[in-house]
């Protein structure tokens, strides 16, 4: 990590405030303790406050905001955060695992000389940090996977993953939102949307927080879909306390 944050440039109307060169939880908590901060002021001229793995893009209107002053806000801001932090959320996400839910299950199982259920136990055993959304909307960059399960993209991708399936690739792991094509592993799918456009909030989790992957049966995978159609599911989350 930097010493001092460095508030770079990004055209003329955004700024990038870097917090170091490389992925780190310290790192990624200072990004999102800034983000919390600014999102709480609701500072006019701002439009827009992305955060990533390590830095944030602030949009700015320089109509409303000079550079300077927006300089100074975040310096500011940036000294505040150790008094408000960002405090963290356990997200559980509902998975069927094996079988048409995840048929890479069985390749991540052999790869590792595992049996699938070993597997499981190891996928389910952590929760996961969402360091940031991108991708596609609503795909959660995530954090904490075990090197254990740690498996190789598929050397031809799949031209179309549907939504909530989970996969591995490399030493990530994570779910797909939407249908797409797609290289990961797949070894689970969640009946949960993690994107709805006609939600109130159409992107269900945010950086910051973090995923518990729960295990469950193909019925309660039904069942729980059934719910979701009906918008009469909901998500368990409780505080982060790790």
């Amino acid at each position: 990590m930097y010493k001092i944050p460095r508030i770079l440039p990004a055209g003329d109307k955004a700024v990038v405030v870097e917090y170091g060169n490389e992925i780190s939880e310290e790192c990624n908590k200072m990004v999102l303790n800034l983000y919390s901060a600014l999102k709480r002021q609701d500072v006019t001229g701002i439009t827009s406050i992305i955060p990533t793995y390590r830095s944030l893009l602030i949009k700015y209107e320089p109509l409303k905001l000079t550079v300077d002053d927006l300089t100074a806000l975040i310096a500011k801001s940036d000294m505040s955060t150790s008094v408000e932090e960002f405090k963290p959320k356990v997200i559980e996400i509902p998975v069927a695992y094996g079988g048409d839910f995840g048929p890479d299950l069985e390749f991540v199982a052999e790869y590792h000389n595992m049996t699938p259920e070993e597997v499981i136990k190891i996928h389910t055993g952590s929760a996961y940090r969402i360091y940031m959304l991108g991708f596609t909307m609503g795909f959660a960059y995530l954090g904490g996977m075990s090197e254990k399960i740690a498996t190789p993209r598929l050397e031809k991708p799949r031209t179309e993953i549907p939504a909530g399936s989970v996969g591995i690739a490399g030493s990530q792991t994570g779910i797909y939102p939407v249908t797409s094509p797609g290289g990961w592993r797949l070894i689970g799918k969640t009946p949960v949307k993690l994107y709805d456009p006609h939600r109130e909030k159409p992107i269900l989790l945010e950086a910051g927080n973090y995923i518990k992957f729960v295990r469950i049966t193909p019925d309660e995978f039904h069942e729980i879909e059934q719910q979701v159609n009906r918008n009469a599911y909901e998500v368990k989350t409780y505080n982060y306390d790790g």
